[in-house]
């Protein structure tokens, strides 16, 4: 695979470009000096000096633009290097995020299920069927299941404190006629030891007309 493969960043290929085209003017100095070697004790034609200069000076303008396409190269990978760490950074925390949320979603729907499954005191609450609870509030045939739960708890509510009430009622009428009876039974209590007393009093009046008899 070839580096033209390799790289397809339009920047980075005019990287390539111009070291290649240095790579070249490199070659073109090499084949002149070979071509007109320097010897020690013949001079080298003006001609021939004008342009291997002329080389010379191409050469250094193909490296001084590869050097600065180099540098700006650097610099842009740096950028792009903490760019990819910042949004590598952002997608690790969304990640971590989705996890926790995850996490929680599997939590909640394990609270729901129980919540569902649990076996709550009202569902044994002897109330009163739906259809006559309907039928006896008319006005609440149009709600939805979970208020006329509602409803329904309500009613059986109000129903078990007025039978509460009259509970009370009973046990104070209750108590007020075990009082009554109490005081009654001390009243006659009270009659047959004064009776007592009486005919007991009255034994000598007795016995006296018996003996005039």
């Amino acid at each position: 695979m070839t580096a033209d493969e390799i790289v397809t960043d339009p920047f980075l290929r005019s990287v390539l470009v111009k070291a290649d085209e240095a790579r070249k003017q490199c070659l073109v100095l090499l084949d002149l000096l070979d071509q007109h070697p320097r010897s020690p004790g013949s001079p080298t034609p003006k001609e021939i000096e004008l342009e291997i200069s002329k080389q010379q000076q191409l050469l250094n303008a193909y490296l001084m633009q590869t050097r600065n396409l180099n540098r700006r190269a650097i610099f842009s990978t740096r950028q792009t290097k903490q760019t990819t760490a910042e949004a590598r950074h952002e997608i690790d925390t969304l990640h971590l995020q989705l996890q926790n949320l995850y996490y929680e979603q599997r939590h909640l729907r394990g609270e729901i299920g129980a919540c569902e499954g649990y076996d709550h005191s009202y569902q044994r609450l002897p109330l009163l069927p739906v259809e006559e609870f309907v039928e006896k509030f008319p006005e609440l045939s149009d709600v939805d299941e979970n208020a006329l739960m509602v409803a329904r708890i309500e009613h059986e509510h109000a129903e078990r404190e007025e039978l509460e009430k009259q509970r009370q009622a009973l046990l104070t009428k209750k108590q007020a006629l075990i009082a009554e009876n109490k005081k009654r039974k001390d009243d006659l209590a009270k009659l047959d030891r004064d009776l007592e007393k009486f005919i007991e009093a009255a034994e000598p009046i007795v016995k006296i007309f018996e003996q005039e008899n």
